[in-house]
């Protein structure tokens, strides 16, 4: 076992010093594109300012004779796009297929100075994150970078969830962590064949009436994912890293889609993945607060003066951690306005009438 003290010390001679902590940028949205698609590459120049991520994807929606198309053109892109204040994220093929060594040789040599983020399929444990850690220092010095590439886990296996905790504080470059629903399922052999998203099957039903009988009872479904995503927040908070939920493969159902990310996002989620532009709307939406709670926030803040103590505000108690909540509310709209000047817009006049 490493010492605490030696955690944050480089692992190649050459590399750079790991971050202490990991910076929070807007990622409401993270947008998957085949960067070996010559009509998606194309549309790459457009997608930037209307995304906070953008990803090129190596691994599941690639078939096996395009992966070094795919990877050579990413490389393209990433020298040939101005992206401004977009991150641009890869997600490498996974660690046992016969690509990955080849992807991090090849992006981080050529391109490592302009990626910020290396996305990690099926990552089964904190095993996975050490060889990784390894790996990108010495490419990392190979090829002179000042700052370290991040990594952020893919959560698709029962042992990747049993081990999230051990998982999320692997790695100072640890940046975050997404659920992968669709390959979670297969393995945990849950019946579904659903990318992401609910199921009718899963359901509670009203009790009967009184005799036993009665007419139709109401059913209400429920969430596949709550237990996996609240796990993985946790586990993410404590480690001051960044949650996500993934895909959500309906791209024609916006409502559920909607109602997915919402749920996500409630229970502390920053972002979503972004598999179709109709989908970008929906996750920049979904994962900005609303002027209306940014403004109650922010008078609620206000009134709790040096935040200790409790207030009566619209006839409820509000107390110390109401004020923590607020803030979370607040410091993420602070974030979001900085890059995106029409909620800059918005909070800044819902701020005024909230006086």
């Amino acid at each position: 076992m490493r010492s605490p003290k030696d955690f944050f010390r480089p692992l190649a001679v050459g590399a750079p010093e790991p971050v202490r902590e990991v910076p929070f940028r807007p990622s409401r949205m993270i947008h998957f594109f085949d960067p070996g698609n010559p009509r998606m590459a194309a549309k790459v120049p457009d997608l930037v300012p209307d995304v906070d991520v953008l990803l090129g994807n190596l691994e599941d929606g690639v078939p096996a004779d395009r992966k070094e198309a795919a990877r050579d053109g990413l490389v393209r892109i990433a020298r040939g796009t101005e992206f401004g204040g977009t991150q641009l994220w890869t997600r490498i093929n996974s660690l046992d297929s016969p690509w990955a060594l080849d992807d991090l040789w090849t992006l981080v040599t050529e391109i490592g100075d302009r990626l910020d983020v290396i996305m990690v399929p099926k990552v089964e444990g904190a095993e996975d994150i050490h060889y990784l850690d390894r790996l990108l220092a010495q490419l990392e010095a190979k090829a002179g970078l000042a700052r370290p590439i991040l990594v952020h886990a893919i959560l698709e296996t029962p042992r990747g969830v049993a081990g999230v905790e051990e998982i999320a504080g692997a790695s100072p470059r640890m940046q975050g962590i997404s659920l992968g629903p669709a390959d979670l399922a297969a393995s945990r052999r849950m019946k579904t064949t659903r990318v992401g998203g609910g199921h009718p099957g899963y359901l509670v039903r009203e009790d009967p009436g009184a005799d036993g009988v009665g007419g139709p009872r109401a059913v209400f479904q429920q969430d596949l994912w709550h237990y996996t995503i609240a796990r993985m927040v946790d586990a993410c908070a404590a480690h001051g890293i960044l949650p996500y939920y993934g895909p959500f493969g309906d791209i024609q159902d916006t409502v559920a889609c909607e109602d997915q990310f919402r749920n996500a996002f409630l229970l502390g989620c920053v972002g979503a993945w972004s598999l179709h532009p109709v989908q970008i709307g929906i996750a920049r939406k979904v994962f900005s607060p609303s002027p209306d709670e940014v403004a109650w926030a922010r008078r609620a803040i206000a009134a709790m003066g040096d935040g200790t103590g409790a207030v009566m505000l619209d006839g409820k108690m509000q107390d110390d951690a109401t004020v923590k909540q607020c803030r979370v509310v607040v410091e993420l709209a602070d974030a979001l306005a900085a890059r995106d000047p029409a909620l800059r817009a918005a909070y800044a006049a819902s701020g005024e009438g909230a006086e």
